[in-house]
């Protein structure tokens, strides 16, 4: 596949065909290539609510309303959409996931490569909670590489998607009792497959140039 091309005619839909479902193998590859997305100190720190059928989705739509209206159809219309969340704060039982995961892949040749890589990763956590001062929002650019990673890989499946972040965070939080799970909103992503009467597909893609944005040190 030619990511080039790939990223040439990937865009961002504005409208789905109800009728027309990813195939759950197709859908399930998307899910394991969003599983294995880098992170800073793999940190991992999202949690990932899937909606594939129609009252999960109309759970979804329900933050969709007021000035944000215009975007409950993508939901409703797609195959899937996915709600990327981001955790508030990085606790301690995180960590601890974390490293047993490391130790049951095989990462450590020993005991104290192990601490090690607890230390380290307690020192950077650290690092971002008092030094900087912004650990979500250390955590949360992660969820965004998390984003760019499936968007690319739903334009290489031949998928069509919309990154949302217009959405009314507050009522999301409440439907799916996201604080009581230490959870935050950070975006939706619909998935599925393009109707005809989308505007968007027909226009051309439209970047800044490379003399604007690129500086050849």
């Amino acid at each position: 596949m030619d990511l080039l091309n790939v990223s040439k005619t990937r865009y961002t839909t504005k409208a789905y065909n109800p009728e027309k479902k990813i195939p759950q193998e197709t859908f399930n590859r998307l899910l394991e290539i969003l599983r294995l997305t880098p992170s800073s100190i793999n940190i991992q720190p999202w949690h990932f609510f899937i909606a594939e059928n129609q009252a999960a989705k109309e759970r979804i739509a329900k933050s969709l309303v007021g000035k944000y209206a215009y975007n409950a159809p993508k939901v409703l219309d797609s195959s899937h959409t996915i709600l990327f969340c981001t955790k508030a704060d990085i606790s301690e039982q995180h960590l601890e996931n974390l490293l047993n995961q490391d130790d049951l892949s095989g990462r450590f040749k020993d005991e104290k490569a192990k601490q090690g890589q607890k230390d380290s990763r307690t020192g950077y956590v650290d690092y971002y909670r008092t030094e900087k001062g912004d650990i979500q929002r250390w955590a949360e650019n992660q969820t965004f590489i998390a984003l760019g990673q499936i968007l690319l890989a739903a334009g290489i499946e031949g998928i069509d998607a919309t990154p949302i972040g217009g959405f009314d965070e507050d009522i999301i939080t409440q439907e799916l009792k996201l604080t009581e799970q230490g959870l935050v909103p950070s975006v939706l992503l619909t998935l599925g497959y393009r109707s005809e009467s989308d505007f968007n597909a027909k226009l051309p893609k439209s970047r800044l140039n490379k003399e604007q944005i690129f500086t050849q040190l």
